[in-house]
């Protein structure tokens, strides 16, 4: 069954913990007032749907193929989890600002999905250790990635809203908050099904 509690805690870390669509929005946030850049969100949130369901197929052929690959899917996304982990308690809260108005486009933000390793390997993750071992109907992974784009969009808006006031939050009590988004990570990392039965957690 799956484990809701787990695999809120992990969309909830990688979606609103810094990376490059939370640092972008907040930066396009700042420079241009969440009005003008809404569109750039609409379009990474658009990007992001398509990507979670091209990974959820990716996923889905790969286990219908390889059917052993699970295992190694669900291990290597629970090393990924660990690695974000370890990068989130090492990570600042540092902003190149830039004013670039060419970033600030529905197609920017769009676009941008395909070349972010971390909206990718998210998407890999996610469903292959929390959506495929228990759905596999085409609905469900519908349902699930416009699900993980709205959670996105969520997050891009509030870092939009509110960049400058989260900065500063970010610089004020930026350990105790990676401390926390780490753990929540390392919980993630031991709920997949195989390491659990490996653990006997």
């Amino acid at each position: 069954m799956l484990n809701f509690a787990a695999l809120l805690s992990y969309v909830f870390v990688s979606t609103f913990t810094p990376g490059p669509n939370n640092i972008m929005s907040m930066t396009n946030g700042i420079n241009f007032g969440y009005k003008k850049s809404f569109k750039f969100v609409l379009g990474a949130t658009f990007g992001m749907a398509v990507i979670m369901l091209l990974c959820g197929y990716l996923n889905l052929f790969l286990f219908k193929l390889l059917p052993n690959i699970r295992l190694f899917m669900e291990l290597f996304g629970s090393v990924y989890i660990l690695y974000l982990a370890v990068k989130i308690l090492k990570s600042s809260s540092n902003l190149n600002d830039t004013n670039d108005e060419s970033m600030n486009t529905f197609k920017a933000g769009m676009l941008m999905q395909f070349m972010n390793p971390k909206t990718i390997l998210y998407g890999i993750t996610v469903t292959s250790i929390f959506i495929l071992p228990y759905y596999k109907l085409n609905i469900v992974l519908f349902i699930f990635s416009i699900f993980l784009a709205f959670i996105g969009f969520l997050s891009m808006s509030c870092w939009t809203l509110f960049g400058a006031l989260f900065q500063k939050f970010l610089s004020q009590y930026r350990k105790p908050f990676n401390v926390i988004m780490a753990l929540l990570l390392i919980y993630c990392a031991f709920s997949v099904p195989e390491l659990k039965h490996l653990f006997h957690l």
